[in-house]
């Protein structure tokens, strides 16, 4: 749905379409407030992986399904669609305006669920191999490369973290880093050193990811400046995410890592605004707890809006309450 009535008035807004902004939407939409999601996609980072088992009721589904899943339960209530994205956020009395690339639109409260999107390393094959082999979560895909020999890039504590679980998962591993020693503490180090099933690459970096279908082999510039090519099965990129939070910076605090700060309720220090997911400084970035978030936000913007409009809120203990505006 990409052409939306100018005048339209929604009780919340909800940016981004992946498992948080899609869990609120579903809970949204089923407490009858009027609710439009702007995503440029539907999906996020779960569109990178082919085979999710770790999300309960689901054995295996790939990420593409399980959020199609999530996206027809949240049409199914109500909810509305717009391809775009939020250029800007002001408020006018009780209103907030937003705008996009297509529509200026209008609502009571903004719930920001647009995630956090890993770093990517800005090699020749890195983009046509997502979800083929190169993977950005340990813990999510680690255990589809079982017994497969599989590369990690990266360095500090998110890269040696991935290298602790996947050593213990996969047939064999290799660890590319720049710097010339490892920079952990030490007995993180010299866990990975002792564990015998770690290959390192010190002073050097993965400079393409080969493959036609899926992943076969890396490139490999060493200290020296000569490339050698390794054949894999999987390419795990541990460098970081990237947190575009600079377009609600005057709306909502930001940590030191761009994330928004939320309470445990989802809200933030702005009256109407809330947020969720991999956005925020919660920490334990997975699919499941996004959704969770996604719940909480969904059920305290509700409660905001009927505030706002005198009638009864319900608590997220099923006990109604009636409180005062």
């Amino acid at each position: 749905m990409n052409r939306l009535p100018e005048t339209a008035l929604y009780d919340v807004i909800i940016i981004g379409g992946a498992s948080a902004g899609l869990s609120a939407a579903i809970y949204t939409s089923r407490q009858q407030m009027k609710t439009l999601i702007v995503t440029k996609d539907v999906g996020g980072q779960a569109l990178l992986t082919n085979e999710i088992q770790n999300f309960p009721g689901f054995l295996d589904i790939s990420g593409f399904e399980l959020m199609n899943k999530f996206q027809e339960q949240a049409k199914t209530y109500g909810a509305e669609f717009l391809y775009d994205e939020i250029k800007s956020i002001d408020r006018d009395g009780d209103i907030f305006v937003l705008k996009t690339n297509s529509a200026t639109l209008k609502t009571m409260s903004v719930i920001l669920a647009f995630g956090k999107t890993p770093r990517d390393l800005g090699v020749p094959g890195e983009e046509k191999l997502k979800g083929r082999g190169v993977s950005y979560c340990a813990v999510c895909d680690g255990p589809l490369f079982k017994g497969r020999k599989i590369a990690v890039v990266g360095v500090g504590d998110q890269a040696y973290e991935a290298v602790n679980y996947l050593a213990n998962v996969v047939g064999e591993l290799s660890l590319i880093h720049k710097p010339p020693r490892l920079t952990a503490g030490g007995e993180i180090v010299q866990g990975l050193i002792e564990n015998g099933r770690v290959k390192f690459y010190p002073s050097s970096q993965i400079v393409a990811i080969n493959g036609e279908k899926k992943v076969e082999s890396i490139s490999i510039k060493g200290a020296d400046g000569k490339i050698t090519e390794e054949k894999v099965d999987g390419v795990f990129v541990e460098i970081g995410y990237i947190a575009k939070s600079e377009f609600v910076k005057d709306i909502v605090p930001l940590n030191g890592k761009g994330e928004i700060v939320v309470n445990l309720d989802g809200t933030t220090s702005t009256s109407g605004v809330f947020a969720c997911g991999d956005i925020t400084q919660i920490p334990y970035k997975q699919a499941v707890i996004s959704a969770g978030m996604g719940a909480t936000a969904a059920l305290s913007a509700y409660n905001y809006v009927q505030a706002k409009k005198g009638l009864t809120a319900t608590k997220s203990d099923w006990k109604s309450i009636k409180i005062k505006g």
